[in-house]
Order: structure tokens, then C-alpha cells, then sequence
């Protein structure tokens, strides 16, 4: 009898988290120049909190959305989903941000989604974790389904089976 032994040397690591969240923050860096909403410095504290989530195991999914002001009308978003069990040793180039408008009307708004990693913690171990984020998250109810809109998937950032999934909406 034989048998056919496999060994999964594909185990990413933190840099590796690293490493496909710095194409994920600068296509963040590009939505925001490009609708010229956010600075730098924002972006940075911005990629802070994500960075130590993503690190942690505790974030899912980041998901971008430019809004008109008064009605709080969705016409853009970006979705970038985590996937730790993917299948790509390494990623694309960020990009295809072009399309997002600069409307004086409009703004940018983030919402993080969090794991099960995340809510399996006590209140206590949540807030100790994140005393010392740049930003206050609070719960929101806003739709992110974005059904109005049309979606595309973009980018595949990853690095050693850890993957971030780009989906552009417009």
C-alpha cells in the first residue's frame, strides 16, 4: 500500500500580512487622492487600525464608500475581503482606481468588518485591544450589500495563502 503524503509549507506569517495590506493601503492612498477626501496623514492613521487588526486575526473585510453629503447616497465602494486560507503566494499591483470621482458634494466613509476571532472576545479584551487605535470604531447599520450598484472584482492581493479580495462597486 502506498500513500501520498503532502506537507502545506504555504503558513503565512505577519509580515506576510504585511506585505498584501501594503497594496490594500495604497489603493486606499489612491481612492483618496484621487476623490481628494482624505490626506495622508489620515490614511496613515487609518492604515494603523487596520494594519493591527489584520495582524491580530480579528479583521474580515474593509470596505471603502464614497457618499453624496446630503442624502448619504452610495456611488462608490470598494470591498477588501481577507481570505487566510487562499491560494496565491503572491499578490497583484494596486490600481484600477481611476473612476472615482472628486464631487465637492461627496465624502469617503470606512467601515472594518470584524472576525469571529474578534466577537469571541470579552468587552474587557476588546477595549484593552483597542485603546490605543488612532480612530473610535462605532457599530453602524449601513447597507453594504451595495445592490444598486454594479460590482467587479479587481485586485487579488496575497502573500503565502493569505489574500485580500478587491471588489470595486459602481
Amino acid at each position: 500500500m502506498s500513500y501520498n503524503i503532502r506537507t502545506n509549507t504555504g503558513t503565512y506569517t505577519v509580515v506576510d500580512i504585511r506585505r498584501t495590506f501594503e497594496n490594500c493601503i495604497a489603493d486606499i492612498r489612491m481612492i483618496a487622492r484621487r476623490t481628494r477626501k482624505w490626506d495622508p496623514p489620515y490614511v496613515d492613521s487609518l492604515s494603523k487600525d487596520i494594519l493591527k487588526l489584520a495582524e491580530n486575526k480579528y479583521l474580515s473585510c474593509v470596505t471603502i464608500i464614497l457618499k453624496r453629503k446630503n442624502t448619504g447616497y452610495q456611488i462608490r465602494a470598494a470591498k477588501f475581503r481577507v481570505n487566510e486560507n487562499g491560494t496565491t503566494s503572491e499578490g497583484d499591483r494596486a490600481g484600477k482606481n481611476y473612476d472615482w470621482p472628486s464631487d465637492e458634494d461627496t465624502y469617503l466613509t470606512v467601515i472594518l468588518s470584524y472576525t469571529e476571532l474578534w466577537h469571541s472576545l470579552t468587552q474587557k479584551e476588546r477595549d484593552n485591544f483597542s485603546k490605543d487605535f488612532e480612530f473610535t470604531w462605532t457599530k453602524t447599520s449601513e447597507d453594504i450589500s451595495f445592490n444598486h450598484l454594479t460590482s467587479d472584482e479587481a485586485q487579488l492581493y496575497g502573500s503565502k495563502n493569505y489574500e485580500v479580495q478587491k471588489t470595486n462597486f459602481k
